[in-house]
């Protein structure tokens, strides 16, 4: 092969990733050039990140593989986000995967930057058998507390799907509401492949939220932090005081108000015994 020859094969193989034809394969191999072990290196390399990525989705779909292999083919993944934020809403997020759906680098939100959650969710909400993404605004999580606000955002993503799931997959809590069968997953986002579908767009859907609340109420850095109680944050709340944007059933919030502490809110039991 001429040197050119290599610099079309990188190109085709390498840069674009297309498969390597095993005819060319074996002619690669034959070449002694460094060059052409460069190219083979580099398509060896990415084969085993790709066998390595099927079986890290291949784990993550465990849950969904096993009520699929059942007959249970609408299962939704169920996750929420914006929980310690001391602005904005909370949201959740709900997505039905079809069968077998393989989407490369879904994972838990948290884990992931903001560009690849945006890419993942057009990636999700293209091939998801339908999905969800739902709100409780501040007023709300003021009057109910920031738990149960969570709780009733997960159940309007669910009621919002439209296809009625056969089973839900949680992020580590239980839908008492939804007369559906249901598995709280502990650190679910990570280890579901839905319930990390369905953190993305909740997270995603609500970041989009923030930065418009952060043109609507300049100077606390939403677009920036997305509510989140981080040092430029207090600095901000500090400077300017509560906008209407903040939860007013936060502490900080509460102290940069003046207003004194809230007693603290029943728990889930004692709340579910009541």
């Amino acid at each position: 092969m001429s040197q050119y020859s290599l610099d079309v094969l990188r190109q085709r193989y390498v840069v674009e990733k297309r498969p390597l034809e095993a005819s060319v394969e074996q002619i690669l191999r034959a070449d002694t050039r460094a060059g052409a072990r460069a190219i083979l290196a580099s398509i060896d390399k990415r084969r085993f990140e790709n066998r390595s990525e099927g079986q890290r989705l291949r784990k993550m779909l465990r849950f969904e593989t096993s009520l699929w292999e059942t007959g249970h083919h609408a299962v939704a993944g169920v996750d929420e986000a914006g929980m310690s934020p001391l602005a904005g809403p909370v949201s959740a997020g709900a997505v039905i995967l079809k069968p077998g759906t393989r989407i490369v680098g879904i994972d838990d939100s948290k884990k992931l930057d903001a560009a690849a959650r945006e890419e993942l969710a057009k990636e999700i909400k293209e091939k998801a058998e339908c999905w969800s993404v739902a709100f409780v605004e501040v007023e709300e999580i003021d009057a109910i507390n920031i738990y149960w606000a969570g709780i009733q955002a997960m159940q309007r993503a669910v009621r919002g799907l439209g296809l009625t799931p056969q089973h839900l997959l949680i992020d580590a809590k239980r839908l008492k509401e939804i007369d559906i069968p249901q598995q709280a997953i502990i650190k679910g986002d990570a280890r579901s492949a839905s319930i990390a579908a369905a953190s993305i767009l909740a997270k995603v859907e609500r970041d989009a939220v923030m930065r418009a609340l952060d043109l609507r109420h300049p100077g606390y850095g939403f677009a920036d932090h997305k509510g989140y109680p981080v040092p430029a944050h207090y600095e901000a709340l500090a400077r300017l005081g509560a906008c209407a944007a903040h939860r007013r059933s936060f502490g900080p919030v509460r102290k940069a108000l003046g207003l004194p502490p809230l007693p603290p809110w029943p728990s889930a039991s004692e709340r579910d015994a009541g």
